[in-house]
């Protein structure tokens, strides 16, 4: 920066100030590295000066002022050594949520004030730790609580949001000032309950009020999650989490200009049904009207609209086609997958009508479970996911849609495939999983193509497999007796060599190690006694 611009910056009673004030935001609007300042200290006298022009009552260009510090803010090399707590109080007074906020300022001003406070909170760790004593938590809540009243304007709304979000993201500490001392999930529920109203004839969102109702979710989101340090005792939120469930529930039915950005809203949704009770899941399934039938967003099922978990499923559908790389698959999967098992576990009515999507009755089974393009094979292809969590989840859902009953699972997945739900449950060598809390009725109804191939499916694979012809067919019983001591010295060696590690299944239904391979000769009775009690 030249010394004559800088000096006129610097200089308060310079009648030029505005217009330089005006070219410094203007040139500086794209940039966000500042060395050439930074260096020199100029962004240090420039942040300071900025902050000492915002204290003049006679200021008229106080929004240029905060545009200057709001792109300054954006690098951080000195941010934390230069703010300090009296510079934060004046950004919040001039929000209108400081202790000494006047109310005499103008929106625009409010504005841009809050557009600085969100870089800082985001930028500065100092920033983050003065937020936890000053005023900041406690304004917007304030502010929030007169939504109601019509007064205030959709920017200031909107960058409450987004500094409400960032504070409660970042601070683990902020988070539970708000949850717990400001009743913030409260106040939070009430205002997206005042939002949906707002539109609640047309039940359509246009773009603004789509990226209002975000960051309430988003809010709500940091508000509710469950972490070490924020574990909410359910029964003490119980009719929040239960009002919250109904208005999630009734989102769902609101539509979009934009369509495209209706993935946004659903995403949101999702995350936020995450951190929602199990026992609020019957919240999303409602009683089927005969008014409702000419209804585009009703989905009949046992007399009730089961709309909203048939959206759930698609985007679990949709999310499939977006997680190509195995890397994403936590981040887009994780969430829907987390929804759709507690949603199948809040009742046997959900569970069955997302199990006539995602598990009809089988048709095809010439393919592995794990091939193809329709749900099942989706969800079976991500049980020998590299993530763990993403293949626990897959397994787990599945799991529950057959009852917990093992072979019902095989029938589904193959045993391959569910092999490590079965190790991690203690469920090898045939025993069951807590089917008593599933009711008696059968509701497998095998298909006539099913039934033709049943007895050649491999139960291992979970498809068809054509006879093969036997490899020992024409042996010795001498020639076949050294196959199978050869089989057993290769294992042996592949065991030694630390390449594999053999296994037999312990009183505990679990895979314990064997020190000799010929050990497995022990399990060969059960095993026959096993396939005899099949059969």
């Amino acid at each position: 920066m030249d010394t004559d611009t800088l000096n006129r910056l610097l200089d308060g009673g310079h009648p030029q100030l505005g217009a330089a004030l005006a070219q410094f935001n203007k040139l500086n609007a794209q940039v966000f590295n500042f060395s050439h300042l930074t260096t020199t200290g100029q962004w240090v006298l420039l942040w300071n000066k900025f902050f000492e022009y915002l204290t003049v009552p006679t200021m008229p260009w106080l929004v240029q002022c905060l545009i200057g510090i709001k792109i300054l803010s954006r690098d951080k090399t000195y941010l934390n050594e230069t703010v300090h707590s009296e510079q934060l109080d004046c950004l919040l007074n001039l929000a209108g949520i400081g202790s000494d906020s006047n109310g005499t300022v103008g929106e625009d001003v409010q504005v841009e004030a809050l557009k600085c406070l969100s870089n800082l909170i985001f930028q500065s760790r100092k920033c983050q730790e003065l937020c936890l004593t000053n005023a900041s938590t406690e304004g917007i809540l304030r502010r929030i609580r007169t939504y109601k009243d019509g007064s205030i304007c959709y920017d200031i709304q909107y960058f409450d949001m987004k500094v409400l979000f960032l504070l409660t993201a970042i601070n683990c500490d902020i988070r539970a000032k708000v949850r717990e001392d400001l009743h913030g999930l409260t106040y939070l529920v009430e205002t997206l309950d005042l939002f949906m109203n707002q539109v609640a004839d047309a039940k359509e969102f246009n773009d603004k009020d789509l990226e209002l109702v975000n960051e309430v979710l988003k809010v709500l989101f940091n508000l509710t999650v469950r972490t070490p340090n924020n574990a909410i005792p359910e029964e003490e939120e119980a009719n929040q989490f239960h009002r919250l469930a109904v208005i999630i529930h009734d989102l769902f039915f609101y539509r979009t200009l934009n369509r495209d950005k209706i993935t946004s809203l659903q995403s949101n949704i999702v995350n936020l049904l995450t951190s929602v009770p199990v026992s609020c899941y019957n919240e999303l399934i409602t009683p089927l009207s005969p008014d409702d039938m000419e209804n585009r967003t009703v989905v009949p099922f046992e007399e009730k609209n089961a709309y909203v978990l048939h959206v759930l499923v698609e985007f679990l559908r949709k999310h499939f086609q977006k997680a190509e790389k195995k890397s994403e698959q936590y981040e887009l999967l994780s969430p829907i997958l987390t929804v759709l098992v507690k949603a199948v576990r809040a009742s046997g009515l959900n569970r069955r009508f997302v199990r006539s999507m995602i598990l009809p009755p089988l048709v095809n089974v010439m393919e592995r479970p794990e091939v193809g393009t329709e749900l099942r094979n989706y969800i079976c292809s991500l049980l020998t996911s590299p993530c763990t969590q993403i293949a626990d989840l897959s397994a787990e859902l599945l799991f529950v849609l057959c009852k917990e009953n093992v072979g019902r699972m095989i029938k589904y997945t193959g045993y391959g495939n569910a092999a490590g739900l079965f190790a991690n449950r203690g469920l090898l060598g045939g025993r069951q999983g807590n089917t008593e809390q599933y009711s008696s009725d059968s509701e497998d109804s095998d298909t006539e193509e099913y039934k033709q191939i049943q007895h050649s499916i491999n139960p291992v694979l979970g498809c068809y497999e054509p006879p093969k012809p036997n490899p020992l067919e024409g042996m010795s019983e001498e020639q076949k007796e050294y196959e199978a001591m050869e089989l057993v010295a290769l294992m042996d060696q592949l065991q030694r060599q630390g390449i594999v590690q053999p296994c037999k299944i312990g009183d505990d239904g679990r895979p314990q190690p064997v020190e000799h391979i010929l050990e497995l000769q022990d399990e060969i009775p059960e095993q026959q006694r096993d396939h005899k009690r099949k059969t």
